[in-house]
């Protein structure tokens, strides 16, 4: 089926089902919308392809081509999730994710990336981001982690997270996240990384990521040695 690219770059307003604003283009979903999306790229056929899947998957979609409109936006308006990519004109995209506070921004981040390599992601994951997707990618893929994370948020949110692994304390060690106790909680109930990765909306490698920080900040040596220090701190907490 061919299909069209749909913009409005020739007015300042309405188009079709697509809107265009100072340094934003607002695409509406193609049913009831299940939330709005910001996609950060400065390659126009991405935002178009990004646009296109979202929108076909019920989603409202605002694309920007560089941080600095979306700064001027997520600040005040919160989305269901940000797809941000790496690299983009002027403050690459770690920067706007720092600026961000990506850990306590109130909703999913991802890194996307063409040229993402382990330090990369690995930065992006200590700086807040949800995850890290690497371009190609395809449609469906973005979709379903999409989703997940969004569900998964949701969760958390409506449990507002066990207060007891929120409230420990490991006296000398480096401080933990809020994902990193997320993760540790998922991992201390038993759970795989695969099963953890369902429950928060991350991929298992990312959950394997955390899991490694996790163990290197509390000083574990290994899995077991990780959950006898969970417990003894969760003795003193008691």
């Amino acid at each position: 089926m061919r299909v069209g690219r749909i913009r409005a770059e020739r007015q300042n307003g309405w188009h079709g089902r697509e809107s265009t604003h100072a340094g934003w283009t607002w695409h509406m979903a193609e049913k009831n919308s299940r939330g709005e999306i910001f996609v950060v790229d400065d390659d126009p056929a991405v935002r178009d392809t990004l646009s296109m899947v979202l929108k076909a998957a019920g989603y409202e979609v605002i694309c920007f081509a560089d941080g600095a409109a979306l700064l001027a936006v997520a600040r005040n308006r919160t989305p269901a999730a940000i797809l941000l990519d790496v690299h983009i004109p002027g403050k690459s995209g770690l920067d706007i994710l720092r600026e961000l506070h990506g850990e306590d921004y109130p909703a999913p981040i991802f890194m996307i990336s063409g040229q993402g390599d382990i330090a990369m992601a690995v930065s992006a994951i200590k700086n807040g981001a949800l995850d890290f997707i690497e371009k190609p990618f395809r449609g469906s893929e973005i979709v379903g982690r999409l989703d997940e994370a969004i569900g998964a948020y949701a969760r958390r949110q409506a449990e507002s997270a066990s207060p007891k692994f929120g409230q420990l304390h490991f006296p000398g060690r480096e401080p933990l996240t809020r994902r990193e106790r997320e993760v540790l909680e998922q991992f201390a109930s038993g759970a795989s990384n695969k099963e953890a990765g369902r429950t928060l909306g991350i991929s298992p490698r990312t959950i394997e990521d955390h899991r490694a920080n996790i163990m290197k900040k509390l000083g574990a040596r290994n899995a077991a040695d990780l959950i006898r220090i969970v417990m003894t701190a969760a003795q003193r907490a008691s």
